[in-house]
């Protein structure tokens, strides 16, 4: 027998009412989200109680549906376009979505993971690839290490040109200053009575030593203070001791 009609209106007893609420809100919500499933369609329910409990269902947010519903309550042509612009945009993401999960999955098959559901073929294709990649890495590396061969040998270069510019340089100033012939003396053998004057003040002179001695020492001492050699000295005074013999030679005949 099938099921009689029920006249609707107000269960008046507050249990039956209770239990065909509950199943009755079951119901609807399932139906809800089955139409939002099978059709595509963005569903919203929301139900208060007689108690003022709130019962809801969205199948794409009740924030966004509500926006959604109070845009077209204003300007439904408007609502409608944008609408589908976000349809448009939503079916692009998916698809963007889509390949970035395919590349992630390539990534890792690379790397040597995520190899289940494989077949001989693909691996042969995937071990190919491989082996390009790795012939292509080699030829990078090769390319690099020549670079930086050639850049090692333009350094060695200008080095050995900043070195020839430099040795020419120190060259030229060599031929400012030509190298003299002959040594230059020391101070000891300019003055080579310096050491006997120095130890003639620190000995006690015997009486026996002739008055030469204290001629020669004056006349180290002056020769010294002039700064003049010993020798040409000597000579000067010998000279001079001459001249003056002769003068008085000649001053006695003359008496």
């Amino acid at each position: 027998m099938g099921r009689g009609k029920i006249e609707i209106k107000r269960i008046e007893n507050a249990n039956s009412r209770q239990v065909t609420f509950s199943k009755r809100r079951a119901g609807l919500l399932k139906k809800a989200q089955e139409l939002a499933i099978l059709c595509d369609a963005e569903v919203a329910v929301i139900i208060f109680s007689n108690t003022g409990k709130l019962f809801e269902f969205s199948s794409s947010g009740m924030k966004g549906t509500l926006s959604r519903y109070n845009k077209c309550l204003e300007s439904p042509e408007a609502a409608v376009v944008e609408f589908r612009a976000e349809k448009q945009d939503s079916k692009e993401l998916d698809v963007l979505k889509d390949e970035i999960a395919k590349l992630q999955r390539k990534q890792l098959r690379l790397t040597g993971k995520d190899m289940t559901g494989l077949g001989l073929k693909e691996l042969q294709h995937l071990e190919q690839q491989l082996s390009e990649g790795l012939l292509s890495v080699k030829e990078r590396k090769e390319q690099l290490l020549m670079e930086q061969l050639e850049e090692s040998r333009m350094q060695e270069q200008r080095a050995m040109l900043e070195n020839e510019t430099l040795r020419r340089q120190v060259e030229e100033l060599r031929g400012f200053f030509p190298p003299a012939d002959h040594p230059v003396p020391s101070y000891h053998e300019y003055y080579p009575v310096e050491r006997k004057n120095t130890l003639a003040n620190h000995s006690v002179v015997s009486p026996d030593v002739p008055s030469n001695y204290q001629i020669e020492k004056e006349d180290s001492d002056t020769t010294l203070h002039l700064g003049l050699p010993t020798d040409v000295y000597r000579k000067k005074k010998k000279t001079e001791r001459e001249t003056l013999s002769n003068d008085s030679g000649s001053q006695m005949g003359l008496f």
